[in-house]
């Protein structure tokens, strides 16, 4: 195992030294012809129990970072194994074509669908092709005439959420980047299809809500849902990005939170260590999630499914009245 400085997490670094020594010695026996079995079951229990103690634990910042992990899946890679007969369609009709928004139509067990979804880069020139995942108006643009593309032909819609957030530049503002995800938010609340959402990386404020209105929304187990980053968070409440880690904690940004809170409707177990260390598996568990949701909406009339999914979107979220927050504030 070969990996570049930067590749791996700090907190994962002493599994990752461990689990190359195992595969070094392994080769070297096969190599040298030498019996290595004993050290080697040695090494895999010291490794079982190393992974064991490192993420069975998880701080929240620690999930943050996991969600941003440069080997992390991303849309792309779960299109190439869930989906057949993939066609990528492009373009808004209205300004060009954004690929921080990858979107088309294709066959899921049995299923024809029409699929949505964020998409970042590996390397620096994929990343400034992709906008580091960052959407323009016309990326979600390009979403939503496919998403009516899709109820035209009775496709159920599959959105993939991994995005810090709507590109904030000056030229998307004057594009009407608000009012391109608040006419998503609209349109998607109102689909006549099933819809399923998963957040399965970075699941940051409007840009991520803007495909997350569906009937079922998911979190991978190592994903993050929240109104706004942690740094971004830390900024702006104590004026200084350090904080993030505090940030984190106060925001619940992750899957549990997000789940005991009531804003996703289920959480998708992670292969151990995360979903970059055995990608088909962290797709079967996708899969299998997809699977359910789509045959049990797929029973549902399209008038009593537009109807659940308004009401669903309606009950959620607690709030105090200005009287007793001031009272908590000052207490």
């Amino acid at each position: 195992m070969s990996e570049s400085q930067g590749t791996w997490l700090d907190f994962e670094r002493p599994l990752v030294e461990l689990e190359q020594k195992i595969s070094e010695l392994r080769e070297f026996a096969v190599d040298e012809r030498l019996e290595f079995n004993d050290e080697l079951r040695r090494l895999e229990r010291k490794a079982d129990r190393l992974r064991r103690e490192i993420f069975t634990n998880l701080t929240r910042w620690q999930r943050v970072q996991l969600a941003r992990h440069p080997k992390r899946p991303y849309t792309l890679d779960y299109i190439k194994v869930l989906l057949s007969d993939f066609l990528e369609l492009h373009g808004d009709r209205g300004f060009g074509d954004d690929r921080a928004i990858v979107a088309g139509m294709g066959v899921f067990r049995d299923h024809k669908v029409m699929i949505v979804g964020h998409q970042k880069g590996r390397t620096i020139k994929e990343k400034l092709e992709r906008n580091f995942g960052m959407p323009h108006p016309e990326g979600y643009r390009k979403a939503l005439r496919l998403m009516e593309l899709a109820a035209r032909f009775h496709r159920p819609v599959i959105t993939m959420i991994d995005t810090q957030g709507a590109y904030p530049g000056v030229g998307a503002e004057e594009r009407g980047q608000s009012e391109a995800i608040a006419r998503n938010l609209l349109v998607m609340s109102r689909l006549p299809v099933p819809t399923v959402g998963v957040v399965i990386g970075e699941g940051g404020s409007g840009g991520a809500l803007a495909l997350g209105v569906c009937d079922r929304i998911y979190m991978q187990e190592n994903s993050i849902y929240s109104v706004i980053s942690p740094e971004g968070c830390a900024a702006i409440l104590w004026g200084d990005r350090s904080k993030a880690v505090v940030a984190a904690d106060a925001l619940r940004l992750t899957a549990a939170d997000l789940f005991e809170l009531g804003v996703v409707d289920g959480v998708i177990p992670e292969p151990a260590g995360g979903a970059h260390r055995d990608m088909d598996k962290a797709a079967d568990e996708l899969g299998r999630v997809l699977e359910s949701s789509l045959q049990e909406l797929s029973k549902i009339p399209a008038e009593e499914l537009v109807q659940a999914r308004l009401d669903k979107y309606s009950r959620m979220g607690r709030y105090l009245e200005a009287g007793t927050v001031r009272g908590l504030l000052n207490s």
